[in-house]
């Protein structure tokens, strides 16, 4: 630190975390805060008062890394501002763009002190260290020691933000679809230990959350010990978590097709807990495409396992992901994807057009498809993913169900929930809390919500 800058008045240091992408990079986040308030940052959503802005970032969208670059700029404008006053702000980048652009993060905006990757956040305070000496700190080498060890663990008692929480359980992939860049932003596919996983979840049970996500790029890829040393997968793990006291919900995302097995189907069918919602991505309806994208099922073999899957949990509500135009697609190809569509009547999805992602085979292949094109066949896609969706939120209207209280509506006396399938519900709170598990009955519906009334 320069002889120019001084400690906040509160001699406490602020941290501004603006969080990219998926929910894994919101898992992440938290734990870099809880890691950071052990070396004593506390949270701020006012960046001006930031003496950290770190930028947790996602390299899945298109330009992801030139956001981040415009971002950065602006941030070196307070920056400078800020050491103008005598107090010095720090810039780190985090995430799956830090990971992939490492160095030339440093080259291309010299106002960054640290960039640091998804599997070596734990040391982000070693490396905030090493920058005040006036180091610039790129830590991007997959960590060989299990960074959850090293990370602070949840105090028992603290009540969270939300009555909802995202826990790890998985991370990386090995599938190398050919449109990723997650297997070379987040390595291989690593399992958390079934101790680490259960120890978590207590504590947040403990602390007042009733409703857990776990969380993996490909989630139902899990493989773990039990106590007694017998191989467990995901299904196993969701039995043993549904018996944890305080947890009444049980979610899990991201799924892959050729990981879901008879235990998890099991586990949909005779488990109350786990909610009848599942994102189970297929990205094509085309067997040519499918086999480009190295998916490695085809689209009977999709549809066979949505048969199987519905048998378990008649009620299940499907999400999935599309990508439209990727190389070599033909109207043909994109009608095979609208007919599979068609049949599995998805109740929430995503759908981009394709876009080459640096050092991704896909990104090689020729006969791109135009851009116009692209942007034709999206339109069609999302016309009837929204017209399906539209129809699942009215097929609710009349039914009675249990939604977790989240949040305050946006109306005064209103509460905002979640339904069984992940729609959110507005009711007039009445003399229920956040937190509360309330009876209601649905009674109108839009294309991303519900509302109700409670039933006495």
């Amino acid at each position: 630190m320069s002889e120019q800058t001084t400690l906040p008045a509160d001699n406490q240091r602020k941290v501004f975390i603006k969080t990219y992408g998926c929910q894994m990079n919101v898992y992440d986040s938290e734990r870099m805060g809880e890691a950071l308030a052990a070396d004593g940052y506390q949270p701020t959503e006012v960046i001006e008062d930031a003496d950290l802005i770190l930028l947790n970032t996602c390299h899945i969208r298109e330009k992801a890394a030139e956001k981040v670059y415009s971002a950065l700029g602006r941030y070196r404008d307070l920056k400078a501002e800020r050491l103008k006053q005598g107090r010095e702000t720090m810039i780190g980048v985090a995430g799956c763009v830090a990971q992939a652009e490492g160095e030339e993060i440093l080259r291309r905006a010299p106002d960054v002190d640290v960039v640091i990757g998804p599997q070596t956040y734990h040391r982000l305070p070693e490396a905030l260290r090493k920058a005040k000496t006036g180091e610039r700190v790129v830590d991007t080498e997959y960590a060989v020691e299990d960074k959850f060890d090293y990370l602070p663990k949840k105090e028992r008692g603290v009540r969270p933000k939300n009555v909802s929480a995202f826990l790890t359980v998985q991370e990386g992939c090995d599938k190398f679809c050919t449109f990723c860049v997650v297997p070379y932003t987040r390595g291989s596919e690593i399992s958390r230990s079934t101790k680490q996983i259960v120890d978590e979840a207590r504590r947040l049970a403990e602390n007042g959350v009733r409703e857990i996500t776990l969380l993996g790029q490909n989630v139902n890829a899990w493989h773990g010990e039990s106590a007694d040393g017998a191989d467990w997968g995901l299904g196993d793990l969701v039995f043993h978590l549904a018996e944890i006291d305080g947890i009444e919900r049980l979610r899990y995302t991201t799924s892959h097709p050729r990981d879901m097995d008879e235990r998890l189907m099991q586990a949909h069918r005779d488990l109350p807990k786990l909610m009848p919602y599942l994102h189970l991505p297929v990205q094509a309806g085309s067997d040519k495409i499918l086999k480009a994208m190295n998916r490695r099922h085809t689209a009977e073999e999709y549809l066979a396992l949505i048969e199987r899957i519905r048998a378990a949990r008649p009620d299940i509500a499907m999400s999935g992901d599309f990508i439209v135009g990727f190389p070599g697609e033909t109207e043909e190809d994109f009608q095979a994807t609208l007919a599979l569509v068609e049949k599995v009547r998805y109740a929430q999805a995503f759908s981009f057009k394709y876009s080459p992602r640096p050092g991704t085979p896909g990104a090689e292949l020729g006969d791109q498809v135009p851009e116009a094109e692209k942007a034709d066949r999206l339109q069609r896609l999302q016309a009837m993913l929204t017209r399906h969706q539209l129809e699942f939120a009215q097929s609710r209207v009349g039914l009675e169900m249990d939604i977790l209280l989240e949040k305050p509506g946006r109306n005064s006396g209103q509460l905002i929930g979640r339904s069984p399938w992940l729609q959110s519900v507005v009711i007039d709170g009445g003399e229920a809390e956040i937190g509360d598990l309330v009876r209601v009955r649905i009674t109108d519906a839009a294309t991303n919500s519900l509302a109700g009334v409670r039933i006495a």
